[in-house]
């Protein structure tokens, strides 16, 4: 049987014995989604925002590229934003990457790629601002574990410097920003960074007129 075809057979499985523990959930679903959480995670198949966080469909609206990055000029990203802070009015929005990130690991060499190496000059960007630290740590696993949550960090504040973000602490007092990291040997998360609604930036990346 072809790889494809077992998930559409696990698919069937797995409805069924949802529907049995629970015969309206799938009719919840249907009608209206109302989740708590935005989660802007890694692509990497190893790092499901779902199982991550022991929830089910209909809890954390997702959105996922290489190395859970926020990029000012992604229309795909902001697209995703707007939609999670105005319509949703998500109250939470997470940024969750992991330690052993291959998009971090290739923005620390030197060796291109393809086309990902334009998406990975962002990364490279976060380096140049922390080079000093994370060149300091003695071997070289330290050293990429701490890009790994500079990264992090980095995208949390590249949110708030977003109008999206601004306008809606200006206007209803959320939703909070968090930066998440995950360790796959382990399955556990390791907070980073919080920034609650109306937290304060850098004047030049403040917008004064989204009230």
């Amino acid at each position: 049987m072809d790889s494809y075809e077992q998930l559409l057979r696990n698919n069937k499985a797995w409805a069924a014995d949802v529907t049995a523990k629970d015969p309206d959930f799938f009719k919840r679903l249907r009608d209206v989604q109302t989740p708590d959480f935005l989660w802007i995670g890694c692509s990497d198949s190893r790092v499901p925002a779902n199982e991550v966080t022991g929830t089910v469909p209909g809890q954390i609206f997702v959105h996922r590229n290489i190395a859970n990055m926020v990029v000012h000029t992604d229309l795909n990203m902001l697209s995703v934003l707007e939609y999670a802070v105005q319509v949703l009015k998500v109250k939470h929005v997470i940024v969750c990457g992991h330690y052993g990130c291959g998009g971090v690991k290739a923005a620390m060499g030197n060796q291109s790629i393809g086309i990902i190496d334009t998406w990975l000059r962002n990364i490279k960007a976060v380096y140049r601002l922390h080079e000093e630290e994370v060149n300091a740590a003695q071997d070289a696993e330290t050293r990429f574990d701490r890009m790994v949550e500079f990264n992090v960090m980095e995208q949390v504040a590249n949110l708030s410097k977003t109008a999206i973000i601004q306008r809606a602490w200006a206007q209803r007092g959320g939703p909070h920003l968090h930066g998440w990291v995950y360790r796959l040997s382990d399955g556990i998360v390791k907070p980073l960074i919080e920034m609650p609604a109306g937290s304060e930036i850098e004047a030049i990346h403040r917008y004064d007129n989204l009230v």
